[in-house]
């Protein structure tokens, strides 16, 4: 029997993962959380010490795809979405960064974008089906999904972007591309462009289109994003030794695959969950109250600029409470045992760029604005009385010339450019744009499937 999916907000049916992902959002507008987490023992958690990337990608997703996927399909499809590096690089003592920048777009979003494309292609190649991918973007999710997706059979991707609040290179990465893939910069914030898609999903006028989401929202990002808190730990803890991460966060689908790898039976001493100005989740840890933020704030750690989280409705359900899309909560988690197992701080831009400049100096690290964050983050969590005899993964979420103009400005020089973006940087831009207006993008959406 498969296992099944619930919606956070209570009031859709159960799926398979194979609903659940081609759906994206529950009809609801909740996101689907399984109904049980199924669970690692401890040797095999051990057993991952040797094996590489994709195979542990294996035997982690397969615990999700029994009775969906085969297992040589699943094999197949590990072994195809992940052929490129995880570097882990010492810093001092067993204190880790873990680069997950040599994907094919330069980001973390990869792990889980070329995972999705081929679990989609095989479910849309299996049932016949066609479907329309609707993402938001406040950085890298819309050129990795836009990378992975492209050309895909079966599959139409239209990709909405915060025309102010992204860099060139990422804005390249998805704008250079045509075939099945739409690009469209709003003249909003990135909450605007979530907001419209989530809308979009639950709009009864667009039934008739086959619509999903790439996003976080969608279950499908969440469970790949597992497996590399399985690596880093594979590689860096003893067995059974409990591991820390500190994880950038922005709509909290990073911090989330940490927690589903905790509740798989990963030992997971403390989830370091730091943001930037927008803060409403470490308010809401210290306090219980939550109010989301809105606009959202814009900060140098762009991907991050979210005011309400949407996957803090799958954190508060694992904690045994009920927020809905809205940010609205109707039942309190339990604070008590989230405190206990979560850390958040704010990082200002002052800080972040200080955090730049003194990681350079002292280590010649050179990160990038989230994994400063990120830094930070573990820094703070220090102070408070962290352990640092744990060993601990800061994650570098993207390649630092993704943001060429803040390392020029702080050092006087640019990063090297990876080759995956050399060659993109180069080609022309072909974009839509629009202000933050739905009926005017449901009219798009609706000319594009006329």
């Amino acid at each position: 029997m498969p296992l099944l999916y619930n919606s956070t907000n209570g009031q859709a049916p159960a799926v398979d993962l194979r609903e659940a992902l081609l759906q994206g959002q529950a009809p609801d507008r909740g996101l689907y959380i399984p109904q049980k987490f199924p669970t690692l023992t401890p040797q095999e958690i051990a057993a991952f010490t040797d094996l590489p990337y994709h195979e542990i990608a294996f035997r982690v997703l397969s615990k999700y795809t029994d009775g969906v996927i085969p297992s040589d399909a699943l094999a197949a499809l590990c072994r195809d979405a992940y052929g490129f590096p995880i570097p882990l690089e010492k810093v001092y003592d067993r204190v880790h960064v873990m680069r997950l920048d040599q994907g094919p777009t330069a980001s973390f979003k990869d792990f889980a974008a070329q995972m999705m494309a081929r679990m989609f292609g095989y479910f849309l190649q299996t049932d016949r089906r066609q479907v329309t991918i609707l993402t938001a973007t406040s950085g890298d999710t819309g050129s990795a999904v836009a990378q992975a997706f492209h050309n895909v059979p079966g599959i139409r991707v239209i990709v909405l972007f915060p025309y102010d609040e992204v860099s060139i290179s990422q804005r390249k990465l998805m704008t250079t591309l045509k075939d099945n893939v739409r690009t469209i910069a709003i003249d909003g914030k990135f909450d605007d462009c979530q907001a419209m898609v989530k809308r979009a999903f639950a709009d009864p006028d667009l039934k008739h289109i086959p619509l999903s989401s790439a996003n976080s929202i969608n279950i499908g990002r969440l469970l790949p994003q597992s497996v590399y808190y399985f690596y880093s730990a594979s590689r860096l803890a003893k067995p059974g030794e409990p591991i820390v991460f500190s994880i950038p966060s922005g709509n909290f689908g990073d911090m989330m695959g940490a927690v589903v790898a905790r509740q798989m039976g990963l030992p997971v001493k403390k989830i370091v969950v730091p943001v930037n100005d927008n803060d409403a989740f470490p308010r809401f840890l210290d306090s219980g109250n939550y109010q989301k933020i809105s606009p959202s704030r814009n900060s140098v750690s762009n991907a991050m600029n979210v005011g309400h989280p949407s996957n803090l409705a799958r954190l508060v359900a694992i904690y045994g409470g009920r927020m809905d899309e809205t940010g609205k909560i109707h039942q309190q988690p339990d604070l008590v045992a989230m405190r206990r197992d979560l850390f958040s701080s704010s990082i200002s831009d002052e800080l972040t760029r200080a955090t730049l400049k003194e990681v350079w100096d002292k280590y010649q690290l050179l990160l990038e604005p989230h994994g400063a964050v990120a830094w930070r983050g573990y820094q703070d969590w220090l102070k408070i009385g962290g352990n640092s005899d744990s060993p601990a993964v800061i994650l570098e979420t993207a390649n630092p010339a993704k943001f060429p103009e803040e390392i020029e400005k702080l050092f006087n020089w640019s990063p090297d450019v990876p080759p995956q973006m050399q060659a993109t940087l180069k080609l022309p831009e072909d974009y839509d744009r629009m202000g933050a207006d739905y009926e005017k993008f449901k009219k798009y959406l609706l000319s594009q499937h006329a």
